[in-house]
């Protein structure tokens, strides 16, 4: 008798879902997220398009929404899948040298990866992340509309 394999990967749904979940959580609406691997990704977290208000610290932001991959992913594996992410943290060092320079950004780094590990540690937060998670190992892809709908359901009270 063989098991059943998900779909899709875990490991990848629970990345994208925690780019998403972090994004939504700082006011970013998203437009679609996916686990539907091409020759560039194993998956994407698509934002919508200039239909959020400026906020007082976008690179910060953007860095804490890059980290929400890496953070979920290694929540729930135990282990920090560095190589897979590298998309994400070259874009992460791009925007810690504009605001640290060469020579402390990688402080700044450590500092903000933490800061998004305590943003997942929120009960709510990281049930949306598991909720959204296991949507995308079922279906591949799904709407912001859907993300949101989930996200609003686990983190209401």
């Amino acid at each position: 008798m063989s098991s059943m394999q998900p779909p899709f990967d875990e490991a990848t749904a629970y990345h994208e879902a925690g780019h998403a979940i972090v994004a939504l959580a700082l006011g970013r609406p998203i437009h679609r997220v996916s686990v539907l691997p091409n020759r560039d990704r194993l998956g994407i977290c698509e934002f919508r398009k200039g239909v959020f208000r400026p906020t007082k610290d976008w690179l910060e932001e953007q860095i804490l929404i890059s980290f929400g991959g890496l953070a979920a992913e290694a929540r729930r594996t135990g282990k920090y899948s560095w190589a897979e992410a590298s998309h994400d943290l070259r874009y992460i060092r791009q925007l810690t040298k504009k605001r640290a320079g060469d020579r402390q950004a990688e402080r700044l780094e450590n500092r903000l990866l933490a800061k998004t590990e305590n943003m997942l540690a929120d009960e709510q937060l990281w049930k949306a992340v598991e909720v959204v998670a296991a949507e995308l190992i079922l279906h591949g892809i799904i709407s912001g509309r859907a993300v949101r709908h989930l996200f609003e359901e686990c983190c209401k009270e």
